[in-house]
């Protein structure tokens, strides 16, 4: 019994020797005692793990861990981004570490997952932003510890980041006020829009905004209404936006909804209200419900983003920064113009349904 005593402890020294390899490597980086210096090489050699890394590589050499942390884990654009992040770290021989709030509203804990990432010491964190202030001292943080860190999706106010990669959300806003103002021809549109702090989201209303405004013939008749971060609480704004619009009584001729959870919160409004196909409707990103609205008539169009490449190159982009490598500090991933004239050419099935399961499993 003496001698598994013996062994748990030792086992429980080995653990609290591990999970302060962080403050040791720091502590050999200043150059401190040979003694020290001797305990961390011995450490390194007895873990699977070393500073900043999640394992060997096919040659020994110690792999990254590169942290993707997106704004929410449910939405279908987001499993894009997790297949295209898989696939580069597969590519480039680094582990791509999921990990994010479940909703799309929860700031505290995607600044809970940031800060487990850099406590962590893991090689770079891949972010897209619940908040273009709220994550601020979380980056800040994150670099200030040597954790480099790319924004993805929606940008982040300060410059503490490495590069964003993103789609130029403001033209693609605006090519969404231009589709709407051409389908209505006369009459009044209004914007439902995301919620407050999502940069992204807000430059496409930005964006959406200035294009009817170039446009003599179409009244924006509602710009202030927020759908909130689920398809439910999208759904009832709508349902009240429309009421009070009157546009059961052709108060409304058109709307634009900045991404996938308004999209479909607005489908659904306008079903019940009976205007689906009616009331026009120009949508943002992509899901199998709002391509099928697509076919049938019920939504004009969708602006469709690159999901899978913004993964793909946001983590090409870290590896390559951490490898000492010059990259862009914005990249512009694109998007495209979905309506039911190309929804079955093959360039748009690729971005409508691409093979997950190919990266993710099934």
């Amino acid at each position: 019994m003496r001698a598994a005593e013996s062994q748990r402890t030792q086992r429980r020294e080995r653990s609290r020797v591990v999970s302060s390899l962080p403050d040791l490597c720091a502590l050999c980086a200043s150059a401190v005692s040979p003694f020290l210096l001797l305990l961390v090489v011995l450490v390194l050699v007895v873990s699977p793990s070393g500073c900043k890394r999640g394992g060997n590589s096919g040659d020994g050499t110690p792999r990254l861990t590169i942290a993707v942390v997106p704004k929410g884990t449910t939405h279908e654009f987001w499993k894009s981004v997790h297949a295209g992040a898989v696939k580069a770290g597969r590519e480039l021989g680094v582990d791509v570490v999921w990990k994010g709030p479940l909703r799309e509203d929860d700031l505290k804990e995607q600044i809970d997952v940031v800060q487990s990432f850099v406590a962590q010491g893991v090689g770079g964190i891949v972010l897209a932003p619940l908040s273009d202030k709220g994550l601020v001292g979380s980056v800040k943080a994150a670099t200030a510890a040597h954790v480099p860190v790319v924004v993805f999706d929606s940008d982040l106010a300060g410059g503490d980041y490495v590069s964003f990669v993103a789609t130029d959300n403001q033209a693609a806003g605006k090519t969404a006020g231009d589709t709407l103002a051409a389908r209505v021809g006369k009459g009044s549109v209004a914007v439902l829009r995301y919620q407050e702090g999502s940069a992204s989201t807000a430059n496409r209303e930005k964006g959406f905004v200035d294009a009817i405004h170039a446009h003599p013939d179409v009244k924006l008749a509602s710009d202030s209404q927020y759908g909130g971060a689920t398809t439910e609480t999208a759904e009832k704004a709508s349902e009240n936006l429309l009421a009070s619009l009157q546009a059961d009584s052709g108060g409304l001729q058109g709307v634009f909804a900045p991404n996938e959870s308004t999209t479909f919160g607005m489908l659904l409004a306008l079903r019940k209200a009976g205007l689906a196909g009616k009331t026009h409707l120009v949508g943002f990103d992509a899901s199998d419900k709002l391509v099928q609205g697509v076919r049938s008539g019920e939504i004009d169009a969708l602006v469709v983003q690159r999901p899978f490449d913004m993964g793909y190159l946001a983590v090409k982009t870290i590896v390559a920064h951490i490898h000492g490598e010059g990259v862009e500090h914005r990249i512009d991933t694109g998007s495209t113009l979905v309506t039911r004239d190309n929804l079955d050419t093959p360039e748009v099935q690729a971005l409508v349904k691409p093979d997950l399961a190919k990266w993710l499993g099934p």
